[in-house]
């Protein structure tokens, strides 16, 4: 696509070839390749992959590789900081509104953030770029809070690619205004990344998360595989290794 960042699609690359189930798929790829010389061997790694991939499916799995992530609930007073970052988590096509609007995700994130501004008073700030071309996403969030939510958003950063770039733009942008202390609103599984970013960037943060995981057992489907289980346990492991990336990094 044009205007994509070769190194978030890199960077994406990678990451794919580790998480599930590609690594499960390549896993199971190589034990059929061994399975006429090493038939113990290449039948042990085809059970493995077989196994791995249907735990990682089911809810009950990938619910508690999400809750072990996330940041615990602190309710907001309203006098702990001076504004609102929320978060891109990504944009959707979508024809019916004549352009691209935020993902699941990132509307998540926009509800609760909208909800804190209305509650606390404090201005709001979107940030989210375009690594695959295309539209900022802090535009497209900006519109849907003016849209959808009737709040203005007094900052929008539109040049990030990643999470440390949220943080370090943001921050350029919140100095300029006097502002230290942030509400940083996120799927409560993303904060303990991000958190300590806009940390290093020289903000005072006050996680507000949103989209906590369940660990209530429903019924005896959520230990059969869904495409639920499958993407939250590709939400949790893809955030464990970016907090190990970004440890190293540091």
């Amino acid at each position: 696509m044009p205007g994509m960042d070769t190194a978030w699609l890199v960077t994406n690359l990678i990451a794919g070839l580790l998480l599930p189930p590609l690594n499960l798929l390549l896993l199971a790829a190589a034990g059929f390749w061994l399975a006429r010389r090493r038939p113990r061997l290449g039948r042990g790694l085809m059970l493995a992959a077989f196994a791995g991939l249907w735990l990682l499916a089911t809810p009950w799995v990938g619910d508690r590789l999400l809750a072990a992530l996330q940041t615990p609930y602190q309710p907001i007073r309203g006098d702990e900081a001076e504004a609102i970052v929320i978060l891109g988590g990504g944009s959707d096509p979508a024809p019916e509104y004549g352009g691209d609007r935020p993902s699941q995700a990132t509307l998540e994130r926009l509800r609760y953030g909208a909800h804190l501004a209305r509650q606390t008073g404090k201005p709001l700030l979107v940030t989210g770029g375009a690594p695959k071309g295309g539209r900022p996403e802090a535009g497209i969030m900006a519109e849907a809070l003016a849209a959808d939510f009737g709040l203005p958003g007094a900052w929008v950063e539109g040049r990030s690619r990643n999470t440390r770039e949220n943080a370090e733009y943001s921050a350029e942008l919140l100095e300029k205004a006097g502002i230290r202390r942030i509400y940083l609103v996120s799927q409560a599984w993303h904060l303990p990344r991000a958190v300590p970013v806009f940390e290093r960037a020289g903000l005072t943060v006050v996680p507000a998360g949103t989209g906590y995981a369940g660990l209530e057992l429903s019924t005896p489907l959520d230990f059969l595989p869904d495409i639920r289980g499958l993407k939250n346990s590709y939400i949790a492991l893809h955030e464990a290794i970016g907090l190990v990336w970004y440890r190293i990094r540091n």
